[in-house]
């Protein structure tokens, strides 16, 4: 029964940090709404940059802008020293840096390594398609 218990608590404390994150929710469609998927980490300057951009064009009309990073790329996700620039640039609460769960278990990441400014989402792909049904704006790199 201790065990049990114990293993409950560990499970708890080991995904209780991880910011999951699902395409349930529904987004504000008066608002314009992006979303990204890359399998290259460097893309991301390229991507942040132009999400600031359209910040500016957008005005008040800016919604959301998540960007998922999936493929074997993730293995890089861990990686603070490499990460940190992107984190800085993704400081919005409207930019959400997310790796896809999919990717991070078939290349053996440790999700809970991941900076703690990012999200997880079960499927990156099937992610993407759930918020085009909301409205969101789509490309994948």
């Amino acid at each position: 029964m201790k065990q049990l218990i114990t293993l409950a608590v560990m499970a708890i404390i080991l995904f209780g940090g991880l910011t999951a994150v699902s395409a349930q929710t529904t987004y504000n469609k008066e608002q314009n709404n992006y979303i990204v998927l890359t399998r290259k980490i460097p893309q991301l300057k390229a991507i942040l940059s132009a999400a600031d951009e359209l910040a500016a064009s957008d005005g008040a009309k800016f919604g959301e802008f998540h960007v998922v990073i999936c493929g074997e790329t993730v293995k890089g996700l861990t990686d603070i020293e490499q990460m940190q620039p992107f984190l800085d640039m993704a400081k919005s609460e409207k930019i959400k840096l997310l790796g896809c769960g999919f990717s991070l278990k078939k290349f053996g990441v440790d999700a809970t390594k991941l900076p703690k400014e990012m999200g997880v989402v079960d499927n990156g792909i099937l992610y993407n398609f759930n918020l085009q049904k909301d409205g969101f704006l789509s490309i994948t790199l």
